[in-house]
């Protein structure tokens, strides 16, 4: 399997996101987000951002509040950092998949404290 043009995009994107998340973006609603993944399209134009949160549940809707208000800044600010013909739209999506692996470790857990 070839490494293609958009995978490289997208773990560019991840790359800055995290960044531009972790230390530019004032916003207290999202500290503490971790960028798990990034989907690109084909044409480059649209990414789909994953996004995790630990332990704070119940702020989840505020967090994607949070991050849709950020948008335009993160987008304004990757169109300095990378060098695109166009800047891709973005989307943030909450990634269950922590919190799935998280529910099978619980499990795991209590299968062998009963043991």
């Amino acid at each position: 399997m070839t490494y293609q043009r958009t995978d490289r995009v997208a773990d560019l994107l991840r790359a800055e996101i995290a960044e531009l998340i972790q230390r530019r973006v004032k916003d207290p609603r999202i500290a503490g987000v971790t960028i798990s993944t990034v989907e690109v399209s084909a044409d480059l134009r649209h990414a789909r951002v994953f996004y995790c949160v630990s332990g704070r549940d119940a702020e989840r809707e505020e967090i994607a509040t949070g991050l849709d208000q950020a948008k335009g800044f993160i987008k304004g600010q990757l169109g300095r950092r990378i060098h695109l013909r166009h800047t891709p739209d973005l989307q943030f999506i909450y990634d269950t998949s922590f919190d799935y692996a998280d529910q099978i470790g619980q499990i795991l857990r209590k299968l062998h404290d009963h043991d």
